[in-house]
């Protein structure tokens, strides 16, 4: 990567979408983020790192969260920095009498993406195949803000079917949508949290015709989370994060309905105003369930 071996994720252009954190600190503080999020938070020890998901009663991601145990009694979250407020303030309402104080920390803690075997003593979430630094704000000006290198580091996690919730898609996913549950977002053996009764039922009882995919877009214009797209035999997709592609155009992950294997999903809707034409999916590194 650039200088110092890292790409500053925190202050990024409106295109990336810059990273915020927010800090849960407390004796309680893991306790209680185990019955809001769907991955096993309590199980975290302290160093390590997992995705998880906040979702609505309906089972539907309000956010994708990357966390970090740093201590018995602190975990933080890193997401999209617009969001930070909106996730602050759902869950500061369950807080009640738990000891956990909620924090945006995002103008203290800056988030950096290095390689694997960038060595580091700071808080690190491992990232599929890289690393996410979380380092105190000063510190953060000897990396690069370069919009080539965040561009890397999107394409890669495209590569690596990462979802990304953003304001615009904000609870427009069910869990399985984005393939949380392949990622290892989702915990289906602990006890309750918000919006489980539907993820359970739809993973139990397979009822999830939409799966995150991936695919390339040509063209000039950049699809945005939110946007329209349809694949050129007519299947329509909603399209969940985008980066420009090294052979021009533009990367994206998508939802659309599905069929695994060789035999793709026929099912076409009308073409909205606007929408991209995509070409694909092309292969993801984990398989799509049958």
């Amino acid at each position: 990567m650039s200088t110092r071996a890292g790409v500053d994720l925190s202050s990024a252009s409106e295109t990336w979408g810059a990273l915020g954190v927010l800090a849960f600190r407390g004796p309680d503080a893991a306790r209680f983020l185990q019955g809001q999020l769907s991955a096993d938070v309590e199980k975290l020890g302290e160093g390590s790192s997992t995705l998880a998901g906040l979702h609505s009663a309906q089972g539907r991601a309000v956010a994708v969260l990357a966390l970090m145990r740093t201590s018995a009694e602190e975990v933080l979250a890193v997401l999209p920095r617009e969001l930070t407020a909106v996730v602050e303030q759902r869950l500061r309402k369950f807080i009640l009498r738990s000891k956990v104080k909620i924090e945006d920390a995002s103008e203290a803690i800056r988030v950096v993406g290095v390689t694997a075997d960038a060595p580091t003593e700071d808080a690190t979430i491992d990232w599929f195949g890289r690393r996410m630094q979380l380092l105190p704000s000063a510190r953060a000006p000897v990396f690069s803000g370069d919009a080539t290198e965040r561009a890397k580091w999107e394409r890669a996690d495209i590569a690596a079917g990462l979802p990304q919730i953003f304001m615009a898609t904000s609870e427009a996913f069910v869990a399985q949508m984005l393939n949380l549950d392949l990622l290892g977002a989702i915990a289906f053996d602990k006890g309750c949290y918000t919006g489980q009764e539907v993820i359970a039922r739809a993973h139990y009882r397979g009822r999830v015709k939409r799966r995150l995919q991936r695919w390339h877009a040509p063209g000039a214009n950049a699809p945005r989370a939110g946007d329209s797209a349809r694949t050129v035999e007519g299947r329509a997709l909603t399209v969940v994060r985008s980066a420009p592609a090294m052979q021009g155009g533009w990367d994206l992950l998508a939802v659309g309905t599905f069929a695994s294997g060789a035999a793709e999903s026929t099912e076409t809707a009308p073409m909205q105003p606007g929408a991209v034409v995509v070409e694909g999916p092309l292969p993801l590194p984990y398989s799509l369930p049958e």
